[in-house]
């Protein structure tokens, strides 16, 4: 049980990574800092992106209860 699990972590993680990598980024730099960015008044990201954050959370949770299973099972 506890061979599947860690295998099960590990494409989780895996998978959170990627996911992670593959968002667009919400700052434009160090322009970010400034002020002078318009960053803070966009609209919520949209299709492929919204996508993209449920997914991260999913993955995130899914991380988190499998190493709290770990846990207990060591």
């Amino acid at each position: 049980m506890k061979t599947v699990m860690m295998i099960l972590l590990a494409l989780i993680a895996i998978v959170l990574v990627l996911v992670v990598m593959f968002q667009q980024g919400n700052s434009n730099g160090l322009s970010a800092l400034s002020g002078s960015s318009d960053a803070a008044f966009k609209k919520k990201a949209r299709g492929y992106d919204e996508k993209l954050s449920k997914l991260t959370v999913i993955m995130a949770v899914a991380f988190l209860i499998v190493n709290l299973i770990l846990l207990v099972l060591m």
